[in-house]
């Protein structure tokens, strides 16, 4: 079981340079854990770049609708989050501070899985995936 970040998540839905790495990785893997966090985010990516001019709005639905129906087949499966996450990354950073800092977002993708008791990321946000290692949690950037 991995923990899949919106990083590696759009990869699948929007062609890439590591797009075709990322779906080999993700093929290999029996379960891929995509948070509410991750997907929440993952849609606002996509509204956020018919916003800013890089595609048009019926292309941002599709991209949408095909990141639904990506959630829906094997090996994803969605999970949500409870509020107890922010709690979760609040100990985090209290705890660890300056030695596996990051963002706001990274930090609550790194409580979310602690939360869903998952140890393994599959990103491409190196900070996220320094964070990651300094909590003890393997980070992979396919590449």
């Amino acid at each position: 079981m991995v923990y899949l970040d919106t990083s590696s998540l759009l990869k699948l839905i929007w062609p890439e340079q590591e797009s075709e790495v990322v779906a080999e990785r993700v093929s290999l893997e029996e379960v891929v854990l995509v948070s509410s966090l991750a997907e929440l985010e993952s849609k606002i990516q996509i509204t956020a770049g018919h916003l800013r001019g890089d595609y048009s709005l019926s292309l941002s639905r599709r991209l949408g609708r095909e990141l639904d129906q990506l959630l829906d087949t094997e090996p994803f499966r969605r999970r949500s989050l409870s509020g107890g996450v922010f709690e979760s990354a609040l100990v985090q950073h209290t705890r660890y501070g300056v030695n596996a800092f990051c963002r706001t977002l990274d930090r609550l993708h790194l409580a979310a899985m602690e939360e869903l008791g998952v140890t393994r990321l599959i990103t491409h946000d190196l900070h996220l995936a320094a964070a990651a290692r300094a909590l003890g949690f393997i980070a992979e950037i396919p590449a």
